[in-house]
């Protein structure tokens, strides 16, 4: 028996290097790239980039998070290519058919050694936010159209994903039915560190208006306006976008919509001749890192002995980030209003994912309680103590989540006479050109003291 136990462990361990590394079997993601995150709230995107891990979780992760760093690093054609490479493999993953095979090895490696085991999906607001990367690679490359193309995507992959999370959602409450657990599941949650509350914006605001400057600068007012009109329901008491929804909603004579909009948010005033709009998009710190949480369990056997498991689940520490100084624009500040708050997408993408999580880790402290009980039966101890070391080692909790993402985002309008304009900070500038009737978009990413810009006159070839 203890020969089996062995041979059980060592096969999960070569498991375990097949499909992801040993990483992901004695340790866990946040600790393999908590360099990588902390160059990047220091703002040393260099240091961030050589930092990078190799895939320790993957294509589709390792692909998204090389994106997000090569693009604040400024280093484009390599963060073009990373999001590329994550999007092929999001396709891949979607193919169902083929991985089903593969998968089912995941899960079974898993229910004995931990989450880290099956193949990462990501998290709804994540593959919108790689559509939203790809598409200010194409912005900063002067293709409207290619953007275009990735808003587009973006609201298809994130419909189709929520339809699969609400899937694996309902399998797993037969599962627990099925087994036993469902009051095991209320007490593990009624213990568990609160994530936050269930919030209302689970939607992305800042893909939503992204979307209808591109739409608008495409000359398609139509679709502006609705993604727009979806900006502002996620951030309803933002001023800058119910001003954008005003402006058209007047320009297309919206009206009984300007009734309602003039009613909370007051009447648009018109740009004055010869002026054109400077909108900047500004990015904030780090998205907070998934951190681990244990609850130990003691169970017994028929014969009286006892062993102590532990439910290694991820979590958020509370977390505050302090404020930035502010951007100034030819001598005037630049007060924006956030657009997006990134850390609680990733707060509440948790949340919905639990009540999964819990159902698999007690699912797993049974499967992993039998193979102790097989590796101590008759008198074994030695079996019982390498199955009890085992477990401890490899219950590691899945903190898996794209890191890099800024913390949030705010934003910020004007209308500034057409020539160059000057926006500086800490000591940097940029100039702006604004020209009359057009937009001019700025993309802003600040963490530390340092930062990372540019900005595009929209339609400009």
């Amino acid at each position: 028996m203890l020969k089996r136990a062995a041979v059980l462990m060592l096969s999960l361990s070569i498991t375990a290097c097949a499909n992801l590394s040993t990483q992901s079997l004695f340790s866990h993601y946040s600790a393999s790239n908590a360099q990588v995150h902390q160059a990047l709230q220091q703002g040393n995107y260099t240091e961030a980039v050589e930092a990078l891990p190799d895939a320790p979780a993957g294509d589709i992760l390792d692909g998204m998070e090389r994106g997000r760093v090569n693009f604040v690093a400024g280093q484009y054609p390599n963060s073009f290519a990373a999001l590329q490479r994550a999007d092929m493999a999001v396709k891949e993953q979607q193919r169902q058919a083929v991985l089903q095979l593969s998968e089912g090895l995941n899960q079974a490696g898993a229910l004995l050694t931990n989450d880290n085991m099956i193949t990462y999906q990501p998290a709804d607001y994540e593959l919108g936010f790689m559509h939203l990367y790809l598409a200010l690679n194409y912005i900063q490359q002067k293709d409207l159209e290619g953007a275009l193309v990735e808003v587009r995507r973006a609201n298809q992959v994130q419909e189709a994903a929520r339809k699969l999370r609400e899937a694996e959602l309902g399998q797993a409450a037969q599962e627990a039915q099925r087994k036993g657990l469902n009051q095991n599941l209320g007490a593990v949650l009624a213990r568990y560190p609160d994530a936050g509350e269930k919030l209302a914006n689970v939607q992305n605001g800042y893909l939503f208006y992204l979307s209808g400057i591109l739409y608008e600068a495409d000359g398609d007012l139509n679709s502006a306006y609705i993604d727009y009109k979806r900006a502002l329901a996620v951030a309803p008491n933002n001023m800058y976008i119910a001003n954008t929804v005003l402006r058209l909603a007047t320009r297309m004579q919206m009206t009984e919509d300007l009734t309602r909009l003039q009613a909370r948010y007051g009447k648009y005033a018109p740009a004055k001749a010869g002026e054109g709009r400077v909108v900047i998009l500004d990015e904030q710190g780090v998205v907070l890192a998934r951190d681990g949480w244990r609850l130990p369990l003691w169970l017994q056997d028929s014969r009286g002995d006892g062993v102590i498991y532990n439910l290694s689940l991820p979590y958020y520490r509370n977390s505050t980030r302090p404020p930035m100084s502010t951007l100034v624009l030819d001598d005037r500040p630049v007060n924006g209003s956030e657009l997006a708050n990134v850390d609680n997408m990733a707060r509440n993408s948790l949340n919905e994912e639990l009540p999964v999580i819990v159902v698999r880790q007690a699912l797993r402290v049974l499967a992993k309680d039998e193979v102790r009980k097989s590796a101590a039966k008759n008198g074994n101890e030695l079996g019982n103590v390498l199955a009890n070391i085992f477990n401890t080692l490899t219950e590691q909790p899945d903190t898996r989540s794209w890191q890099s993402l800024p913390s949030s985002i705010s934003m910020y309008h004007t209308d500034l006479q057409a020539g160059t304009h000057k926006l500086s900070w800490s000591g940097q500038s940029l100039d702006i050109k604004v020209a009359a009737g057009r937009t001019t978009m700025v993309w802003v990413s600040r963490q530390g003291n340092q930062l990372s810009w540019w900005s595009v006159l929209l339609g400009e070839s």
